[in-house]
């Protein structure tokens, strides 16, 4: 089944524009549409994976973490190992 299909009159900056307007120029694609709808699509199906992620990965996460509350660490306390593990890094591959 074919979906409907509705027009749209959009504005885009010139660096948009530009970009649409060579994706089409080199062939690969037909028309500006399909670089849009392509586009749209990605970013749509980026969107449904972190929604996927969130409702999976993060929830289960702080589930268990509320499980048992000893997991916990503050923000100041990850900041700092953070900043750790950077200096280690940066020790170990800018030297």
């Amino acid at each position: 089944m074919m979906a409907s299909t509705q027009q749209l009159n959009i504005t885009l900056p010139g660096d948009l524009a530009d970009a649409v307007k060579q994706r089409v120029a080199s062939g690969e694609y037909a028309n500006e549409s399909e670089v849009l709808q392509e586009g749209l699509q990605e970013l749509l199906d980026r969107d449904a994976a972190v929604e996927q992620w969130l409702r999976t990965e993060v929830v289960a996460s702080v589930q268990e973490m509320r499980a048992d509350p000893s997991r916990w660490i503050s923000s100041e306390d990850m900041r700092a190992h953070l900043l750790t593990l950077r200096a280690k890094y940066d020790s170990e591959h800018l030297t």
